[in-house]
């Protein structure tokens, strides 16, 4: 790798907001590489709409910010990393507006609007691409930084542990080259895993990971089951699940059937404004009832009860991207329905993002801080990414003790054959998977059905582990480098990837099957309400399953 070295002090995995807002909150004295599967801007901050919540305004306290997020957190949040949260928002909006985030204004004040579950007007924007502009500004900044190397293109295979010494880097697979990056620490900041269902707001790139590559190495995870599915998704033939974004309803758009009624209300007090599971279900629900073919229909966001000049100033991604497929918001409804969102939980990290592993830290989606609880409250991800992400700067390293070692070539020995089965073969799994988990662990859930998936994806993890490329790749060892190797770039990403989400949707199974009631972004039809005996977190480590 001639632009690239494999020894640095500190690597980020991710570059979203948490792994730029990382890598830039770590001390400069540091040599820090900032790992990416695609370029330094693809990440799912970049599509996040809606905002980041502080609070900011006299009216507003940092106590009420609490007290919104741990009601819609249905009694599993950490009250001290919500404490923290909340505290630390408006530090952290600052340094943002320092570095250069243009929020949008009212005059000389940040324009603050509300979102659904919180009880006051808290949510920072910047019109209608707030997650872009966060990151493009935190991208600019990075690149500017000496001690940061940015490698693109890159994908993390696993992470490299040392017994008695933890975590000591990450394996690579870039420019057609595995090689062992040696670290004194690794930091986790890979997003989500939403690529695992068929219908999800996240890019292509959020195949979990972060989370599978640390459940592997034997991380502690904790409420896989909590995912949150965010109720309008634009749902037209041949468009992508474009978030059209909870601003919009907080701004005044109505959510309506086919015959033109605000239906919200048939399930819940606040309407369009409820809890994100809350109108997802109310819309999956009313679908079962009122629609033919369910898994296809949709309903309606009306924006016109919303003034023009307030959409065209606020909602101008939306209006493009809208105008793109077909639908004039100004004229008529955008069909909606719900698609996967956020994952609630993650790898369980301290204040201080330290996993359980020594060396090993996580921020942002991948993490499960105790912030989110069973149910994350609208626009306190990136403020999750900051404020987690600020906390790098109080990073202590290692003493380095690691003997070094010489990298050795390994020959890639695979025949063609072999490697076009393996492309059939993954390739089919990598297609059913989220196919599967959309009917087995989407928005409504129950036994059965859960069962019978765990006993699909056991199988094809079985097949996948059995495939000559795995075998091989999971031969190697740190003393090893494979150079050269021909023509299997797209292959390999496969290969990971799939690998990934299959442990991903396996985790995901199995926590739904053990929590038998139904809290947040997890319900089953079998168990609808919440039962105190519950109200404790899924905790897995390794093929441990247990309540803490």
């Amino acid at each position: 790798m001639n632009d690239f070295v494999n020894e640095f002090d500190v690597l980020v995995v991710g570059a979203g907001a948490a792994g730029l807002y990382t890598a830039l909150c770590l001390p400069q004295s540091l040599r820090v590489g900032l790992i990416t599967k695609e370029s330094i801007s693809l990440s799912a901050s970049d599509w996040a709409q809606g905002g980041i919540a502080a609070a900011v305004s006299p009216s507003d306290s940092p106590e009420l910010h609490v007290e919104d997020t741990l009601k819609a957190g249905a009694g599993l949040c950490d009250f001290s990393a919500v404490e923290f949260l909340a505290q630390n928002a408006s530090a952290c909006i600052k340094s943002l507006v320092d570095l250069g985030v243009a929020f949008d204004r009212h005059g000389e004040n940040l324009a603050l609007t509300l979102e659904a579950a919180h009880s006051r007007h808290r949510v920072l924007h910047a019109a209608d691409t707030t997650g872009r502009e966060v990151t493009t500004t935190l991208a600019n900044q990075v690149l500017k930084r000496p001690n940061i190397q940015v490698i693109q293109q890159a994908l993390a295979l696993g992470l490299w542990i040392e017994p008695q010494l933890g975590c000591r880097g990450i394996s690579l697979f870039h420019n057609n080259q595995i090689t062992w990056v040696h670290a004194s620490a690794v930091i986790l900041a890979t997003g989500g895993g939403g690529q695992v269902f068929a219908q999800t707001t996240n890019p292509a790139v959020s195949t979990g990971d972060g989370v599978a590559i640390a459940w592997r190495a034997g991380a502690i995870l904790r409420d896989l089951e909590f995912v949150q599915f965010h109720p309008t998704a634009l749902t037209k033939a041949g468009a992508d699940r474009f978030l059209i974004s909870e601003a919009v309803r907080g701004e005044g758009a109505h959510l309506v059937d086919d015959t033109g009624r605000r239906f919200a209300y048939d399930y819940h007090e606040a309407g369009e404004l409820a809890p994100r599971d809350v109108v997802s279900r109310a819309i999956y629900s009313h679908l079962q009832k009122t629609a033919s073919d369910p898994s296809t229909a949709n309903v309606w966001l009306d924006m016109r009860p919303i003034p023009t000049a307030t959409i065209r100033h606020r909602f101008p991604n939306i209006i493009k991207v809208c105008r793109r497929w077909g639908i004039d918001v100004f004229s008529e409804s955008i069909p909606v329905a719900p698609a996967a969102h956020y994952w609630m939980g993650g790898i369980v990290t301290d204040l201080t993002n330290s996993t359980n592993i020594p060396g090993l830290y996580a921020v942002g989606e991948t993490a499960s801080t105790g912030v989110h609880g069973a149910n994350r409250l609208a626009s306190n991800s990136l403020l999750e990414c900051i404020v987690f992400g600020a906390q790098m700067a109080n990073i202590k390293l290692p003493k380095d003790n690691l003997s070094k070692f010489q990298v050795q070539s390994v020959s890639f020995n695979l025949s063609a054959a072999q490697l076009d089965l393996c492309q059939t073969d993954i390739t089919s799994m990598r297609e059913n998977i989220p196919r599967l988990m959309w009917q087995s662990a989407g928005i409504c859930r129950q036994q059965h059905l859960i069962e019978n998936a765990i006993t699909t994806v056991e199988t094809w993890q079985h097949d996948f582990h059995n495939l000559p490329l795995s075998q091989f790749i999971q031969s190697l060892h740190p003393q090893e480098c494979v150079f050269d190797i021909p023509k299997v770039e797209k292959l390999l990403r496969l290969w990971a990837e799939t690998g990934n989400l299959l442990d991903v949707a396996y985790l995901i199974l199995k926590s739904a099957a053990f929590r038998t009631e139904s809290r947040g972004g997890h319900y089953r039809t079998d168990y609808p309400s919440s039962n105190p005996d519950w109200q404790v977190h899924t905790v897995v480590q390794h093929q441990n399953w247990y309540k803490s």
